[in-house]
């Protein structure tokens, strides 16, 4: 439904889906613009994608029944820590997830960031990453901060981070080191080069094809 439905209110342009890993379970790590954010994420995969999961703290993205409701469908599933203790249950469940092969969502701000000025990244990503041996996909979101009817949002999917640190170094270091990446690779996607320009004629065909067909602008 979402496939459908955004395309035709927004303005999407996806780029990099020859980036994404064709097999095997990987972490995606995004910028975090807004709390419908997976949803833009989930659009600009290909169909063909496994169902992606993702986490969100009980306290902010669950605390309204209709937030809820949507957010759920979206493959999200809640996270309570507590007194700065790690809800287990919660991070038993993504690597319950990535043993099976499937994909998980994360934002690694933890906070809303606004255009390209990313927050400190926590350093959950990584440690998930370095126990599970999955790569990292990161994919950097424009435009979802400003958003409304029309407008533009571009979804940009960078070269995978892969976790591998030289094992003699300590845990602490490893970590740090796939979290530098992680934030380097989501800068760098924000900075594709851009398509080469298409002709007034194909540009005009292409929105009308778009327009009767439904698909997104890649």
């Amino acid at each position: 439904m979402l496939r459908w439905v955004l395309p035709r209110l927004f303005r999407i342009r996806v780029e990099g889906l020859e980036n994404l890993p064709r097999e095997g379970p990987y972490l995606i790590a995004s910028n975090h613009q807004a709390w419908f954010d997976p949803a833009f994420v989930l659009v600009a995969l290909s169909s063909t994608v496994p169902m992606v999961y993702s986490m969100a703290r009980r306290d902010t993205v669950f605390n309204r029944g209709w937030k809820r409701a949507i957010v759920r469908r979206l493959g999200v599933f809640a996270i309570a820590p507590q007194e700065g203790e790690l809800d287990l249950t919660g991070l038993g469940s993504v690597y319950h997830v990535l043993s099976r092969g499937g994909r998980v969502l994360i934002f690694p701000e933890g906070r809303y960031s606004r255009g390209r000025r990313l927050r400190p990244l926590k350093h959950g990503v990584a440690h998930f990453a370095l126990q599970a041996g999955a790569p990292i996909v990161p994919v950097a979101l424009e435009g979802i901060d400003h958003l409304r009817l029309g407008s533009r949002v571009t979804i940009s999917i960078g070269t995978p981070v892969y976790p591998d640190p030289p094992s003699w170094w300590n845990p602490t270091r490893r970590v740090l080191k796939v979290v530098e990446s992680v934030r380097r690779a989501l800068l760098t996607a924000f900075d594709r080069p851009p398509r080469p320009p298409r002709t007034k004629l194909l540009t005009r065909l292409r929105g009308r094809w778009l327009a009767l067909t439904g698909r997104r602008d890649r």
